[in-house]
């Protein structure tokens, strides 16, 4: 279970839980679509929690995209953010070829430590909310709490999680309705 009253940062995977996910990468500005709800969703978030981004992004490393795609893509999500009162307090992306090594790719933890010093906090005063089990393994390994989402990959994570204690939401949308409750 998840300590809402105790959690001061939310942080969120990108692909599939912001927006739309692809098995062929979210390369460009147009294929950056927000999943229906996510928008009103994080502004609801921004009411109650610091809210930050912790996205693997090997596009960049496999050549499919650079660094500056990327930051229009998120001048795209900060714009619409924007419209609807919301806001990204920090973003952390990795942008290395999952072969290349490094400390910061998910299920590595060096994302969530990162965000953990922007803001001053403990682990235990944040929750990683994800689609992919390489977000709950990050979860688990930095002693955060988890939900998963239903949306993007959330379904196939689901049946690799079969038997583990985890929060799971069909949506960004339906998960900030909860705690709301």
């Amino acid at each position: 279970m998840i300590n809402w009253s105790k959690t001061k940062a939310v942080i969120l995977d990108r692909d599939g839980v912001i927006n739309h996910d692809s098995d062929q990468y979210i390369k460009s500005v147009d294929e950056w679509i927000p999943i229906a709800g996510s928008l009103d969703a994080l502004s609801q978030l921004n009411k109650k929690f610091k809210v930050a981004i912790a996205t693997n992004q090997s596009g960049i490393g496999r050549g499919y995209y650079d660094e500056p795609v990327l930051e229009a893509m998120h001048q795209k999500m900060h714009k619409l953010l924007a419209e609807k009162n919301g806001h990204i307090d920090h973003i952390e992306f990795c942008p290395h070829h999952p072969d290349d090594g490094c400390e910061c790719r998910k299920p590595k933890t060096l994302m969530l430590q990162r965000i953990a010093e922007q803001f001053d906090l403990d682990p235990s005063e944040m929750v990683f909310i994800g689609d992919s089990l390489s977000d709950y393994e990050c979860a688990q390994a930095f002693d955060c709490g988890f939900v998963l989402l239903l949306t993007g990959k959330g379904l196939k994570t689901l049946e690799k999680l079969a038997g583990k204690d985890v929060v799971i939401e069909k949506s960004l949308a339906k998960l900030v309705e909860s705690i709301g409750q």
